[in-house]
């Protein structure tokens, strides 16, 4: 019997964006969405702004520590992720952990940093997730970044102040890419990012004891082991896959 090779079912993107923003609701959330990616695209030249929503205040298990302590932590955590990966810009919103709610505030705020910084591909969590536990803050994310990236980023008419108070311009997004989803449809080759993506993660000391681990494994084997089964069939070592949706012409 003749061998039929398996034609893998998600679309191998190769293409690097100029500008990419990450929007995403805590501290380390990025890192572990879509860290291989931007570590890569950041080396081939791509300018990359991370949006964190909330400020991360209720992320820990340790009582020792307060509110305010653990909020400056995740901050500095945070920055420093950044700054390892290559990202240009950190804009925090500082919303509470929580606390995200699809306000008109919200929508506002994540309007005005795409039309400031002006994206080719937004990244974000797929709000739409049904196969198993999702954050709430999570899901808000991903709502409100979907409806600012269309339409309102992109009508001169929403947020009207914006542009004729603040001097911003309308912006529209080439892609949005959700993480977290149930049906992916692309992949991206991560294997010489993915050492990268990992120290970054790291660098998140609060929550390396939060992270699921399964014993005898750091969360650097782990997040290798789920890219290598991700990766299979497609030629090369580590993937990671989101759901691409592109925006009309």
């Amino acid at each position: 019997m003749a061998h039929v090779a398996r034609t893998p079912k998600l679309s191998l993107v190769t293409d690097v964006p100029d500008k990419v923003m990450v929007i995403f609701a805590h501290p380390d959330d990025a890192e572990i969405g879509s860290g291989g990616v931007v570590a890569k695209w950041v080396a081939a030249g791509c300018e990359v702004t991370y949006v964190l929503c909330t400020n991360g205040g209720a992320g820990t298990a340790d009582r020792s520590l307060t509110p305010e302590q653990l909020v400056r932590r995740r901050a500095d955590e945070q920055r420093a992720a950044a700054d390892f990966m290559g990202v240009k810009h950190v804009v925090m919103l500082g919303y509470p952990d929580g606390g995200l709610e699809d306000t008109r505030e919200f929508l506002g705020d994540v309007v005005r940093v795409i039309r400031t910084y002006r994206p080719h591909t937004v990244f974000v969590h797929d709000p739409y997730r049904i196969k198993g536990f999702q954050h709430r803050d999570h899901r808000k994310a991903g709502l409100v970044t979907t409806d600012a990236v269309y339409p309102f980023a992109r009508d001169h008419l929403h947020f009207a102040e914006q542009i004729a108070r603040d001097g911003l311009e309308p912006h529209r997004a080439r892609e949005l890419w959700y993480w977290g989803m149930d049906e992916p449809n692309v992949i991206v080759d991560v294997t010489d990012s993915i050492e990268r993506q990992i120290a970054a993660l790291i660098r998140h000391e609060t929550q390396m004891p939060g992270f699921n681990v399964p014993a005898g494994e750091t969360i650097g084997q782990r997040l290798k082991r789920h890219a290598a089964e991700l990766a299979k069939g497609y030629g090369f070592r580590y993937g990671a896959v989101f759901r691409r949706l592109i925006a009309r012409r």
